[in-house]
């Protein structure tokens, strides 16, 4: 667990940049959310790699051993998947524990959705548009059989729809939400207009949007919201993961559960990981296991008490009113002057 100091990823920052942390007056609504519902303190990573890998077991269990992002470098699309550009390739975790040359980063193995769609259970994955930035978080663009199949609609675009669709009565079975760029909590890396993009604080106030729209619809009683970050982000953890499989476990994230039936002012201290999510969807609906990352891994049981009485939803509050996600945000990218 040390070496930190040396985790700069850029030359302008200085070595005590990985051990910066975020003024709790800056989360005012995951605080609020926390204190009412839970939060744990081991929600690890299943995978020890980035986000693109992570992204793939929270729907999946596995990323067929790709362990790095894919390789985007030149490219003008911000897809990671099927629509990335022809020429982009995957690094995947060799024998040695090094990268070795991977795939293109459309894959056929089986997902969640495979459950639920054998279960006739209905789900839908929420994400910016493919030429938006936070397209690099649409995890099943990744899926061949789904991005070129008949579940592709059940992807949809933007993000921000989902405030409609609850306010409508049309929330899914089961339900991923990304958020655009701006919105995503992202670590400040660079100096690019991505970053500019990233350098905003509505992170909060997307989510406690999210949870406020749901909470005051008819979903709230028959509803769990788990709020998760894709991974550590390199902040420092003097915590060391459990070593599971040669993949993991990575740094813990921060995990908040909010549900009527979420145990009150609760600290989590039991061990979780990404697969606990799948668990957690297996259980509820009866699923089979995908891989070996969610038949290990618990299922959140002590997150809730299904004999108190549903808590009564009281708004988190984000400061905005939840149609200001609805409306235009800003083109960071640069003008098209060809």
């Amino acid at each position: 667990m040390d070496g930190f100091d040396g985790e700069r990823q850029t030359p302008w920052q200085n070595a005590t940049f990985p051990y910066a942390y975020v003024p709790s007056a800056e989360t005012v609504q995951y605080w609020r959310m926390a204190q009412q519902y839970v939060i744990a303190d081991r929600m690890f990573q299943s995978n020890s790699g980035p986000t693109y890998p992570a992204h793939q077991y929270l729907i999946a269990g596995q990323s067929a051993m790709v362990d790095e992002n894919p390789d985007e470098e030149g490219t003008a699309t911000y897809a990671w998947g099927c629509d990335s550009p022809k020429d982009a390739l995957t690094s995947v975790l060799g024998p040695a524990g090094g990268d070795l040359p991977g795939p293109f980063p459309c894959f056929s193995y089986r997902t969640i959705a495979d459950e639920l769609d054998a279960a006739h259970i209905s789900w839908h994955y929420y994400a910016p548009p493919l030429d938006k930035i936070g397209s690099i978080w649409s995890a099943f663009d990744a899926i061949r059989p789904i991005r070129y199949g008949p579940d592709w609609p059940n992807v949809v675009t933007p993000e921000t729809r989902v405030l409609d669709d609850i306010r409508a009565g049309q929330l899914a079975g089961v339900t991923w939400i990304v958020p655009s760029f701006k919105s995503s909590d992202h670590a400040l890396l660079g100096k690019d207009f991505a970053t500019r993009e990233a350098d905003a604080d509505t992170g909060p106030q997307w989510v406690s949007s999210i949870v406020d729209t749901l909470g005051r619809s008819r979903f709230w009683n028959d509803s769990a919201v788990l709020v998760l970050w894709d991974d550590w982000g390199g902040w420092y953890d003097h915590v060391s993961p459990p070593k599971l499989d040669s993949m993991g476990l990575g740094f813990r994230v921060p995990l908040l559960v909010i549900s009527p039936f979420a145990k009150r002012h609760y600290v989590s201290h039991q061990t979780h990981e990404f697969g606990s999510i799948l668990k957690l969807i297996e259980k509820t609906f009866g699923l089979a296991t995908l891989t070996d990352v969610d038949a290990r891994a618990d299922d959140l049981s002590d997150c809730f008490d299904f004999r108190q009485t549903p808590a009564h939803f009281v708004p988190i509050d984000s400061g905005v009113d939840a149609a200001y996600f609805d409306r235009q945000r800003p083109d960071y990218l640069p003008p098209d002057d060809d």
